[in-house]
């Protein structure tokens, strides 16, 4: 199939050993002479809670993770990197040869959308592969190609910019594809470092407000159905 619904495939590759640790010593060596040789459970996630409440963010810096993301569009790609405090390493479309599209769930679910969607992609990689057959280089022939087009990508962010990220791309006002990603990356970092991100979002949900200034109990409602259909 040339052209599939969005879906992005998330995995956590890596991460920070003890993530909640390193931002508790972290926060413990900006206040003490001596780091103590051990912290328990609790004392890591009130200190975390501390920092974070009181904005001492650059202790979370310390917490790295690493995803793999597949089956995102360009147009998403082009929304991730613009987070700019992050490492990305995006698969080279001037050596592999992109073979699909990533199709909107709006589209997808539009019987008469699909069919125009469809159509012009297909002939879109037809003029690619016609290129390529009469020797126009990989490089050059993708011009043609769809901005739907699927890639693949690592990523590798901070807990402080992974928080920021959350905070405006698990939003509702947020493009629906990027808001799929990120609350799939939300839910892989919280299940090894629960406290950092427990209060990890958008403004609605844990501040009771929301930045773009919309009805916050009508966003907080769609949320809810948007995260159940998502996990």
């Amino acid at each position: 199939m040339i052209a599939e619904k969005v879906n992005p495939k998330v995995t956590l590759l890596f991460h920070t050993p003890n993530p909640e640790v390193a931002v508790a010593l972290a926060a413990k060596r900006t206040t003490s002479k001596k780091l103590p040789k051990s912290l328990d459970d609790e004392s890591v996630k009130s200190l975390i809670r501390l920092v974070v409440r009181r904005g001492h963010h650059s202790v979370l810096e310390h917490a790295v993770f690493t995803f793999s993301i597949e089956e995102i569009s360009r147009v998403c790609v082009n929304q991730l990197i613009r987070h700019r405090i992050a490492s990305y390493s995006q698969r080279s479309d001037r050596v592999t040869k992109p073979s699909k599209a990533v199709v909107p769930r709006t589209v997808f679910e539009s019987e008469r959308a699909r069919a125009i969607f469809e159509k012009a992609v297909e002939e879109a990689f037809k003029a690619y592969e016609g290129l390529l057959k009469i020797g126009i280089p990989r490089e050059d022939a993708r011009y043609v190609l769809p901005f739907g087009v699927e890639s693949q990508i690592i990523v590798t962010m901070n807990a402080r910019e992974l928080l920021h990220f959350f905070k405006l791309r698990c939003c509702m006002r947020a493009q629906e594809e990027i808001r799929l990603l990120a609350w799939r990356m939300l839910k892989l970092v919280k299940e090894v470092a629960p406290a950092i991100f427990e209060s990890a979002g958008p403004p609605c949900i844990f501040d009771g407000r929301c930045l773009e200034e919309v009805d916050v109990e009508k966003c907080k409602a769609k949320l809810s159905e948007f995260v159940a259909r998502a996990l």
